[in-house]
């Protein structure tokens, strides 16, 4: 059954349209992920088809059993008001007959339980499920929701996930979040040059089908293009149009020449220079941090490496923003030591888009910053970076406040790289930014000539940038982990299985079936016997190379900084430059090597210490 017709929908904000001669359908089953560079209309099409937003042209139709919820990105609150208070005015604008308490039933799935706290004090990812509590629980069919990941952690996202899978009704959505619209949406819809292209599939299929539809495209256009060649010679041959055949072929002429194919082939481009990075990066020793009592950070300590990629993780409001600042020297720890090298320059990347002015011209800003930019491929103006940054000329003198949400983003990154820092500290950059700008992205942060700490609740992103992860748990405490987000859900869930049986052997007294014979080995009931698990340790050649290997890297970076130093210095010692590149690249696989020994002994440690845990658990009990 169709829900929902859209045709010929137009959109502008300035002379040049948004969108333009737009049509889609939305049927009772479809699951759709609408995607985009940003400031391509995505927003402002699922507000004219919530109701939100009225068009310039064209027609909505819909079904008259057609009861229609919208989440917008930013949800509109007052900050005085209680989230019941709040969600009982978002009710009344959803309509239909939803009580109050089926709302507050959501709010619980959704992880809010004071009813009475005032909006004004939660974060903006309490807040936009306060929103998104109300529209799941109106009676609907038909869901239009604008980045509902946004500001979510990773455990929400997956609740969120696994709900609209089960959801009855059909879905049109707008997010950056690849692991969700590959397995959510049966269909994607993209918005390009103003118009909608479909796909019916999944992300992972409509990754295929474009390239499919681009390589078809530009095939036609290169048909196109030799007919008017062939035409254009008989043109300027001083064709007369005396016949009605002459007439119809100068016609045809002109209709070639008006049907050019302009394809906008420009892309985002990150290269930007960084600052020398000396040996000593970020130590962090012994942090706590506490607020009205409750300890967000307990005795926490890491040294942060050159090449480091760091991931952070954990539920919103536990203290991943938190941390972040006081690296940043913004909050001060309530106990512990925060050291940085003297050549440690920290670009960071924050939620709020702090240095942006609304009412301030794009170009101005970005001039405050730098005039010009020196980069790997040389120097360029600011006017030159804004253009490398997807903002064509006639952006550079609007006003801030005139971008979309997610050209802000990018905006705000540009101007942090600008800064050449060697450390980047990232909050939520997937926040806003399209998937083509957070995959530019992905493919910079690979090369980036320095040490990366970003927080996302993106497992995508997780798992493309970061190789050390960091969880926060209960009481303050932040376990490491190898590897990105699969690798640490991975883990994670063999720890629950592991404390699962160990307690349940504990309950049981041991008597699971099984009793162990004279020789220490564990034996079935049918008399087969299996190896009793062997229990985790170093062995003492491994404890002696955990205890030297920080050291030993350091070593190795140190003499790496002095060779790079004295290659520097060769001028046209052909020779000696010979002599120093090949000792930088043995020592820059050497230190390959031992990060890749200190990663595993790391984990080791960390497995060694949970197993003792659970033992420790079990003897108390």
């Amino acid at each position: 059954m169709i829900l929902l017709t859209a045709e010929n929908i137009k959109k502008s904000y300035t002379e040049k349209p948004l969108i333009t001669n737009v049509n889609l359908s939305i049927d009772s089953g479809d699951k759709i992920g609408l995607i985009g560079v940003n400031g391509t209309g995505k927003s402002t099409l699922l507000k004219i088809i919530a109701g939100a937003m009225e068009a310039e042209g064209g027609t909505i139709t819909k079904s008259r059993d057609l009861h229609m919820a919208y989440l917008p990105q930013n949800p509109k609150y007052d900050p005085e008001k209680t989230i019941e208070e709040q969600t009982e005015e978002y009710l009344r604008e959803l309509g239909g007959n939803i009580q109050q308490y089926e709302c507050n039933t959501m709010l619980t799935k959704l992880g809010i339980f004071d009813f009475y706290q005032k909006m004004g004090e939660l974060s903006g990812g309490q807040r936009k499920r306060v929103a998104m509590a109300a529209v799941l629980a109106s009676d609907s069919n038909l869901l239009i929701l604008d980045e509902p990941t946004n500001h979510l952690d990773s455990d929400m996202i997956g609740w969120l996930e696994n709900y609209l899978i089960n959801f009855k009704g059909a879905v049109l959505m707008i997010t950056h979040d690849r692991y969700f619209l590959d397995r959510i949406v049966n269909r994607i819809v993209e918005i390009e040059n103003g118009k909608l292209y479909n796909y019916d599939g999944n992300y992972d299929y409509y990754l295929d089908t474009k390239a499919a539809r681009m390589e078809m495209t530009l095939a036609t256009e290169r048909k196109r293009q030799a007919i008017y060649r062939k035409e254009l010679a008989w043109i300027r041959r001083g064709a007369q149009a005396r016949t009605t055949k002459a007439k119809g072929r100068i016609q045809r002429f002109h209709q070639l020449e008006e049907s050019k194919l302009v394809i906008d082939d420009t892309k985002l481009e990150l290269t930007t220079a960084s600052s020398r990075l000396g040996r000593k990066i970020i130590e962090m020793e012994g942090l706590s941090k506490s607020y009205g009592g409750q300890t967000f950070i307990r005795d926490f300590s890491y040294i942060l490496l050159r090449d480091d990629r760091v991931g952070i993780i954990g539920e919103n409001g536990c203290g991943k923003s938190t941390l972040l600042k006081m690296i940043m020297g913004e909050v001060q720890p309530d106990g512990g030591t925060i050291e940085k090298g003297d050549t440690v320059k920290i670009g960071y990347f924050s939620q709020e888009n702090q240095v942006l002015e609304e009412k301030e011209r794009v170009i101005k800003f970005i001039s405050g910053i730098a005039e010009n930019v020196k980069t790997s491929e040389g120097s360029f103006s600011a006017s030159q970076m804004l253009e490398r940054f997807l903002f064509p000329p006639h952006m550079h003198s609007i006003e801030v406040g005139r971008l979309s949400g997610g050209e802000k983003r990018r905006l705000y990154l540009l101007s942090i790289l600008m800064q050449a820092p060697n450390v980047l500290i990232l909050d939520e950059p997937t926040n806003d930014l399209d998937i083509e700008t957070l995959t530019i992205l992905e493919d910079y942060l690979d090369d980036f000539a320095g040490a990366v700490i970003v927080v996302s609740h993106d497992r995508y992103f997780l798992d493309r940038v970061v190789r050390r992860t960091f969880a926060f748990e209960e009481g303050g405490s932040i376990r490491h982990y190898n590897g990105g987000y699969s690798d640490y859900a991975a883990r994670r869930a063999e720890e629950e299985a592991d404390a699962k049986a160990a307690s349940k052997t504990a309950s049981s007294g041991g008597k699971t079936g099984e009793n162990t014979s004279a020789d220490g080995k564990n034996q079935t009931q049918s008399g087969e016997r299996t190896e009793k698990p062997k229990k985790l340790k170093f062995t003492f050649k491994e404890e002696r190379e955990y205890e030297t290997i920080e050291d030993d890297i350091t070593g190795l970076e140190l003499r790496l900084e002095e060779v790079e130093n004295a290659m520097g210095k060769c001028g046209a010692d052909f020779v000696k430059l010979g002599e120093l590149d090949r000792e930088k690249q043995k020592l820059e696989e050497t230190l390959m090597e031992k990060m890749e020994r200190w990663e595993y002994l790391s984990d080791l440690a960390a497995r060694i210490e949970e197993q003792n845990e659970i033992f420790r658990k079990l003897r108390r009990k």
